[in-house]
């Protein structure tokens, strides 16, 4: 077994302030009450000189680690030089910057002919901009999302959230969205695209036609659910047969996370529209896109905007991060192989004791059957110097978003952890029972 990191000894962190003023809805900072004080790559630093594997990375935010060389660098040479900081929406170096990387290194590669819309700063606000031009250039209401499926907190998106927690913190009624069955739901023998087909095809089904058909490759907060290569085309063909936009939510399977730079990369089909956020700048400023199709660019000048579509920060950070990263398949490659490292792992470990895997690439968990039983482990893990997370219906799976750019020992230092903490609650298990 590898040599686990060195969390804290002295577990007393000073949180008076936070219990204070911050608002209750923290999450996060409740199962790991620590005060972090930097970061570098894989690793978090705490103010009792502990150190931790981050096997969260900023909800995948931080695809390429914390405070990488080449994009810390990028940006303190830009702040150096005075470089615009907030530009709304004016033609600024940076967004040309950017643009140009983007086409360059994206988008032709791909035979891709995306416009890319500056949203607000947030994954939630490139949704919503996506759903209020599917519904204005269909000139329909109806949005199809899918069951366990995450979009975003704010009401647009917020509809199109499967969770009931957070819908039921709306206030008010959510409606105009209707949710179908994801790949899988039914288990293996149902196939949940003929349902939506014969649903939509039916005219006394009750479903009326809709704007748009969003979904997520592999849903990231409803339990790492993948959907099959043959049931996205099914649905990208029903999309089409039916009048509805294709939406892909490409937030957190994105930017290498689960495929190429799109999670769709390679599969055949090409979504009409695109949400991007969370690893968009590289090392997790704010920064957020929908891309969409010319022919539905049909916005009037600011009919939708945001203060903050301009952080000229994040464009610098991101242009550095495509070229640094994308600019061969050298880093897809290695993503790769990490991603077949991480899966061997974690299928060795689930069969173990029972449990099951679920996702794709570098985004993968342990489906351990239980939220109460994912809880203990994740926080015996945070213990241990492991930062890890859970997601699904009833938080049962323990989902892994390290760094792409982790190495193989980090990885394995990881995972040596998880496996014994996982041994360890399962061993509990079987005392209490017997």
């Amino acid at each position: 077994m590898t040599k686990i990191p060195n969390p804290s000894q002295n577990n007393q962190t000073n949180t008076a302030i936070f219990e204070r003023r911050e608002s209750k809805v923290r999450s996060y900072a409740r199962a790991m009450p620590r005060k972090f004080i930097k970061a570098q790559g894989v690793w978090m630093h705490d103010s009792n000189d502990g150190h931790y594997l981050d096997f969260l990375a900023g909800c995948a935010s931080l695809n390429y680690g914390h405070n990488h060389p080449v994009m810390k660098q990028a940006l303190l040479d830009y702040i150096e030089k005075d470089g615009i900081a907030q530009g709304l929406d004016l033609y600024t170096e940076a967004k040309a910057d950017f643009l140009n990387a983007f086409e360059s290194i994206i988008l032709k590669p791909r035979n891709l002919d995306y416009r890319v819309m500056f949203t607000g700063p947030t994954g939630t606000n490139a949704v919503e901009a996506a759903i209020k031009l599917a519904r204005k250039v269909t000139k329909r209401e109806l949005i199809v999302s899918f069951t366990n499926g995450y979009h975003g907190m704010t009401l647009g998106a917020l509809a199109c959230t499967g969770n009931a927690t957070k819908r039921n913190g709306a206030g008010v009624p959510l409606n105009h969205v209707v949710h179908e069955p994801f790949d899988g739901y039914f288990g293996a023998d149902v196939d949940t695209a003929d349902m939506l087909e014969k649903r939509l095809s039916d005219p006394s089904s009750g479903l009326d036609k809709p704007a748009a058909i969003l979904l997520e490759t592999v849903q990231g907060e409803g339990g790492l659910n993948a959907a099959s290569t043959e049931w996205l085309l099914k649905i990208a063909e029903i999309a089409k047969r039916h009048g509805a936009l294709l939406i892909v939510d490409d937030i957190q399977a994105g930017c290498g996370r689960t495929n190429g730079f799109f999670s769709f990369d390679g599969m055949g089909f090409t979504p009409d529209i695109v949400t991007m956020s969370k690893s968009l700048s590289g090392m997790g400023l704010p920064f957020a896109v929908t891309l969409f199709k010319p022919s539905l660019d049909i916005w009037s000048p600011g009919e939708h905007n945001g203060t903050f579509r301009g952080n000229n920060h994040a464009f610098v950070t991101a242009t550095a991060t495509l070229k640094h990263f994308w600019s061969d398949d050298q880093f897809q490659i290695e993503v790769h192989q990490r991603g077949a490292y991480l899966s061997a792992r974690l299928e060795k470990i689930a069969d173990q004791y029972g449990f099951s895997t679920r996702g794709k690439g570098m985004m993968r968990g342990i489906d351990v059957g239980s939220g109460v039983i994912a809880s203990e482990i994740t926080a015996n893990a945070f213990d241990k110097g492991l930062i890890i997370e859970t997601s699904g219906a009833f938080d049962e799976v323990i989902k892994v978003l390290a760094p792409l750019t982790i190495t193989e020992s980090e990885m394995a230092k990881g995972l040596d952890i998880l496996e014994q903490c996982i041994r360890n609650a399962c061993s509990e298990d079987v005392g209490a029972a017997a």
